[in-house]
Formats: structure tokens, C-alpha cells, sequence
């Protein structure tokens, strides 16, 4: 596939069925992660615009700043700290309407307002996660969680 996207705008869920293909077209055939994982990054703020989108991998006892589009992060973080963290001790996605709500929060922007995080998880263990930061509040909803889980899935399959 050419690297350039379709980026089309209007309703949500309809960006997402028309975004997903393409990331599939981006990943096949590509074996290797931080590749993927870059381009699934592009894609997402190209689609969106959001004002953060990347991944953290798991490193011992820390998430560790993988590949990502935006302003510069956060390079480290612990186990149960932030939303990222929590995210990973949980296992599961959270959706943050308001940072600012968030017990224990880490600002690596101050420009954040809502937030989304994907556990990444092979063979039940969480191996890294997918973190979407928003400029605006309350961005992120069910449809994300479930286009971007869809998307995540992505990865076991190549």
C-alpha cells in the first residue's frame, strides 16, 4: 500500500471504517513492532488531529515512551501511576472525560484535557499501551474505545 492516507471528515464511526482498512494495508506485511506501532500513531493524528496520540511499552517496572505524534511527552512511567499506568495495572481501557478529574493524573501537557488509554495485551499480560490525549474535553466515548481496541487487535494479527 502507498503510505498516504484518505482522510475523510465527518462522523466518527465512519472515520474509523474508513481508517481501519488502511491501517490493515500499513501493518501487512510489516513484522516489524516500532514500524507498526509509528504508523498506526500517524495514522490516528492525521485522521483525528487529536492533540497526543502514542504508545508506552512495558520495561521491567515501568512504561517507557515508544513511538508517537505530538508534543513531547512523558518518557517514564510506573506501574498504577496516571492514567497510563492505572490502564496497565487494570488491564483495562480508560476513558478520561476530564483530566483534570483523574486521581493522580501526570500532565505531561498542560494542554491535555480528556484522555483515552488501550492496554496492549498478548497472552494475558500487558505489554504496552496505546495513550490519545485530546486538546478538548470529553473527546472519547465508546465508539473510540471500540475502533481503537479494533485497531490494537490489528497488531496480533501481522
Amino acid at each position: 500500500m502507498a503510505e498516504d492516507l484518505n482522510i475523510i471528515k465527518g462522523d466518527k464511526k465512519e472515520q474509523y471504517i474508513s481508517l481501519i482498512p488502511q491501517i490493515k494495508g500499513l501493518l501487512t506485511g510489516e513484522p516489524d513492532l516500532i514500524a507498526n506501532l509509528a504508523n498506526i500513531a500517524a495514522a490516528l493524528k492525521e485522521q483525528f488531529g487529536w492533540l497526543w496520540v502514542g504508545f508506552y511499552l512495558v520495561k521491567e517496572d515501568e512504561l517507557v515512551l515508544g513511538p508517537f505524534q505530538g508534543p513531547v511527552a512523558c518518557t517514564r512511567i510506573r506501574k498504577g501511576r496516571g492514567v497510563c499506568g492505572t490502564s496497565w495495572e487494570q488491564a483495562t481501557t480508560l476513558i478520561v472525560p476530564d483530566v483534570a478529574k483523574f486521581p493522580g493524573h501526570i500532565a505531561c501537557s498542560s494542554l491535555s484535557q480528556s484522555e483515552i488509554v488501550i492496554p496492549l495485551i498478548r497472552n494475558n499480560e500487558v505489554w504496552g499501551v496505546l495513550d490519545v490525549d485530546s486538546a478538548d474535553l470529553e473527546t472519547f466515548d465508546e465508539i473510540d474505545q471500540q475502533y481503537l481496541e479494533e485497531i490494537i487487535a490489528l497488531l496480533q494479527e501481522n
